[in-house]
C-alpha cells in the first residue's frame, strides 16, 4: 500500500447518468473491505463549500444496498460552475478552491473519488495540480466522448432509451406518411445519435462531426417517396449543424456553464417540410436519455469502475482515472483524459456501416 488510508470521500459532478449509484455502491464496499470509511459529498463540492449540516454523509454497506439498479445519484450532482469560479450573493466571482481543499483536509479525508465527465474531471485535475488534492477519477458521460476510455457508463442506457423511442416513432410515421425528426443529446460528439440511428433503422443521421447539407437530406427523403416508402426517420444530435452555420442554442452560457443547445430538430423539420412538401414532425428526447434504470452493461461497467477507483487510491495513483481499454481497466492520467474530446472518427467502421446500410449522413 502506498499510504495509510482511513477515510475516503466520493462526489458526483456534471449531468446525471444511469450507473452513478452503481459506482458509489462498489466504491463503498471496496473501501469497507479494506477497513476504510467512506463518505459522500453532496451536490458536487457544495456539500463542503456550503458547510451545511448533511453536506457530507457517511456511507456504508447498509446505506448503499440496492442502489445499483436506481438511476440518478444519491449524492446529488451539480454542473453550475467550479470551486475556481464561485459566484457570491452579490455577483462577485471568487476562487474558493484553496478553501475547499482546506475543508477537505479538516474533515480528515485521505482521498477523493471524483465521478464525472470532462468538465468535472478537469476540475479534479486542477485541484490535484494546484493544491495537491489526492484525487482519482471515474469517467462518466452519456455522450461517450471522454478521452482515455473506450466506453463510459450511461451511454448504453441512453442509446437503449433513444432506440426504443425510434421504434415507437416508426409506427406513427408509417401510419401518417410523415417524416419524423428526433433530436438526441450529443453536444460535440455523435455517438448516441449514430448508435441509436443504426439500431433504430433511421434513414438520416446527423452528427456534429459531419456538417450536413439540407439539400442532400431532402433528396434522400424525396427519393424514398418516389421509391414507395412514404415515411422517413431523421435522427439529429443536438450539436449537429448545417454547413457554414453555427450551433443552435436555446440560451447562452453563464456562471461557468456551457451554452444550452437545442433547436436543430425544429430547424431540420421545418426545412424538410418546406422543401419536400412532406408533413414533418419533430421530437426532442432531451433528459429522458439521462433517466431511468441503468442497463445491465452500464451497471457492470460502473461497478468495475467504482472498485477500480479504490484500487487506484490503494496504490497511490492520484491524478489518474480508471479507463476501459479493450476488456481491461487501466490507470489513465487525468491530464490525458481531459486533453480533448473523443469524437466519432470519420474513418471508423460505424461510419462505414452507416454508409453501407444506405443511411444519409448529410454529406
Amino acid at each position: 500500500m502506498h499510504q495509510a488510508v482511513k477515510r475516503i470521500a466520493i462526489n458526483t459532478g456534471g449531468g446525471d447518468a444511469p450507473g452513478l449509484n452503481a459506482v458509489i455502491h462498489a466504491a463503498v464496499l471496496a473501501a469497507q473491505r479494506r477497513g476504510w470509511k467512506a463518505y459522500g459529498i453532496r451536490d458536487g463540492y457544495d456539500g463542503l463549500l456550503k458547510g451545511e449540516e448533511g453536506g457530507v454523509i457517511p456511507l456504508d454497506a447498509e446505506i448503499v444496498a440496492g442502489i445499483t439498479a436506481i438511476g440518478g445519484t444519491i449524492l446529488g450532482t451539480t454542473n453550475r460552475g467550479s470551486p475556481f469560479q464561485c459566484t457570491l450573493a452579490d455577483g462577485t466571482v471568487v476562487d474558493r478552491s484553496e478553501e475547499l481543499v482546506e475543508r477537505f483536509r479538516a474533515a480528515g479525508f485521505d482521498a477523493l473519488i471524483a465521478i464525472g465527465g470532462d468538465g468535472s474531471l478537469s476540475i479534479a485535475l486542477e485541484l490535484h495540480r494546484r493544491h495537491g488534492l489526492p484525487v482519482v477519477g471515474v469517467p462518466k458521460t452519456i455522450d461517450n466522448d471522454l478521452l482515455g476510455t473506450d466506453l463510459t457508463f450511461g451511454f448504453d442506457t441512453a442509446v437503449n432509451t433513444a432506440t426504443d423511442a425510434l421504434d415507437k416513432v416508426v409506427t406513427t410515421a408509417q401510419s401518417h406518411h410523415r417524416v419524423m425528426v428526433v433530436e438526441l443529446m450529443g453536444r460535440y460528439a455523435g455517438w448516441i445519435a449514430l448508435h441509436a440511428g443504426l439500431a433504430g433503422s433511421a434513414d438520416v443521421v446527423l452528427i456534429p462531426e459531419i456538417p450536413f447539407d439540407l439539400d442532400l437530406v431532402c433528396q434522400r427523403i424525396l427519393a424514398q417517396e418516389a421509391g414507395g416508402k412514404h415515411y422517413s426517420i431523421v435522427v439529429a444530435a443536438e450539436g449537429a449543424s448545417p454547413r457554414g452555420q453555427q450551433l443552435l442554442t436555446l440560451e447562452p452560457g453563464r456562471s461557468g456553464r456551457q451554452p444550452r443547445l437545442g433547436g436543430i430538430g425544429r430547424l431540420v423539420a421545418r426545412e424538410i417540410e418546406q422543401r419536400t412538401g412532406k408533413e414533418t414532425r419533430e421530437l426532442v428526447l432531451g433528459h429522458l436519455q439521462r433517466g431511468g434504470q441503468p442497463s445491465a452493461l452500464d451497471r457492470l461497467l460502473a461497478l468495475r469502475l467504482g472498485a477500480a477507483a479504490v484500487r487506484l487510491i490503494e496504490t497511490g495513483q492520484f491524478g489518474h482515472m480508471a479507463g476501459l481499454h479493450g476488456q481491461r481497466l487501466v490507470p489513465v492520467p487525468l491530464e490525458e483524459a481531459t486533453r480533448t474530446l473523443r469524437l466519432v472518427p470519420l474513418d471508423s467502421d460505424i461510419i462505414e456501416t452507416a454508409r453501407d446500410l444506405g443511411i444519409c449522413l448529410g454529406d
